[in-house]
């Protein structure tokens, strides 16, 4: 299976005593994760198994604003009305297994939107969710030739 295939795996977090939280692949306290997550160049927003909207990241540079309000409320209420059937019909096929990833790109303004649905699952293939990350590939989409570590002049 190609990794746009796969779903995404998630293992529990153990609480430390010593405000770390521990990963499968290392540890990082609520603060760096937070941190981290917000860092990065990817607005990402996570759905659980009901549809309910629960976290989402705030990146410096933001494509779809969102306030907090939209925590807690069904993903469905978020999408405009046009677009609920397909939405649904991601959400149900993620659900049942039969799919793992949907892609979609837009043009805003000059740039070009990068949108992206993956289902979230545990080691045993139980969905526990579904994760919406949001790109800007303007800039990507323009890469050419190579420019490489050593090439760096901070």
């Amino acid at each position: 299976m190609s990794d746009s295939k796969k779903a995404l795996n998630t293992h529990p977090e153990v609480p430390s005593p010593t405000g770390f939280m521990q990963f499968e692949n290392g540890n990082l306290t609520k603060q760096q994760l937070d941190t981290l997550l917000n860092a990065l160049p990817v607005e990402i927003t996570f759905i659980d198994e009901n549809d309910t909207v629960c976290f989402f990241n705030k990146p410096e540079k933001v494509i779809f604003v969102r306030s907090k309000g939209v925590i807690g409320r069904k993903v469905q209420n978020c999408h405009p009305a046009a677009s609920l059937g397909t939405v649904n019909k991601i959400l149900e096929s993620f659900r049942t297994g039969e799919k793992n990833m949907a892609e979609f790109w837009i043009d805003m303004s000059d740039r070009k939107i990068y949108i992206r649905f993956f289902a979230v699952r545990d080691n045993a293939g139980k969905y526990l969710g579904t994760m919406e990350v949001v790109q800007d590939v303007t800039d990507i989409q323009k890469l050419q030739g190579e420019k490489r570590l050593l090439d760096w002049q901070g």
